[in-house]
């Protein structure tokens, strides 16, 4: 385990399966949680060395999933006129989006970046295979999304590791599924999940780029936090608590 600048991590808790005894330092996972960011104008360009590289794809793959199907493949694309293509085409579809905006949205979107397909290193496609595991995936049957959840699960895996590699990541999400199975040749039964932009930065951006345009602003925790049921904040939750300890009732039915 690594801290954020790359370094072994020092401190922090211990954490037993049984098995062995691994240090966890919390705080430094915090921080790799906390600075992550969807990277698009600020990749220097440089390679990433195959060892980092190889780690950052470990922890991807060491994601939980359904019935352990470990549903993902990862397709690395290196290739400058395969990229080139790929942002051709995105490129296209944000004109597409950016043709349904007007007034001041449109102004605030003609400023935003959405890719940084040709100034990142490389990128990493990362694909579903729903038959993956089958025909009796454990705990899928009953939500067939569980798969699709599983690789956002190593999606996310590899973003937190990336970032705390000291390398920047970026989900492409403006393309057509069927594009981009055609130019890398996906058989027809994948989901092309994510095209993800990976490489050493120049920076990390202290604000989301969409906050810092002024597209979006997060939420606080308290605004989508419940208790017991949708739509009962902490406050109402402890006060039917105590009203249920001292009338000796259960909550009540709506």
């Amino acid at each position: 385990m690594r801290d954020s600048l790359g370094g072994p991590v020092r401190g922090g808790r211990s954490c037993g399966d049984g098995g062995k005894t691994v240090r966890v330092d919390a705080g430094g996972f915090y921080q790799v949680v906390h600075h992550r960011r969807d990277v698009r104008g600020q990749f220097t360009g440089a390679a990433v060395p195959p060892d980092v590289l190889r780690r950052i794809l470990d922890a991807a793959h060491a994601a939980p999933s359904v019935g352990l199907s470990q549903p993902w493949d990862f397709v690395l694309v290196r290739d400058v006129s395969t990229r080139s293509v790929f942002r051709e085409h995105v490129q296209r579809e944000r004109a597409i989006f950016a043709q349904q905006l007007t007034g001041h949205r449109a102004t605030i979107f003609s400023k935003i970046k959405v890719e940084g397909v040709l100034e990142s290193s490389l990128g990493i496609v990362v694909t579903y295979d729903p038959e993956r595991g089958s025909p009796a995936v454990l705990g899928r049957h009953a939500i067939a999304d569980a798969g699709l959840y599983s690789v956002c699960l190593a999606i996310e895996n590899l973003w937190l590791a990336a970032t705390a590699e000291g390398l920047g990541v970026g989900w492409v999400s403006f393309y057509r599924e069927e594009f981009l199975r055609k130019l890398l040749e996906i058989p027809p039964r994948l989901r092309p999940v994510a095209w993800l932009c990976l490489g050493p930065i120049r920076n990390l951006p202290t604000a989301p780029d969409l906050e810092r345009h002024g597209w979006r602003h997060r939420v606080p925790l308290e605004e989508v936090l419940h208790e017991e049921r949708f739509g009962q904040g902490p406050e109402r939750h402890h006060v039917d608590a105590d009203r249920s300890r001292k009338h000796g009732s259960g909550p009540s039915v709506p």
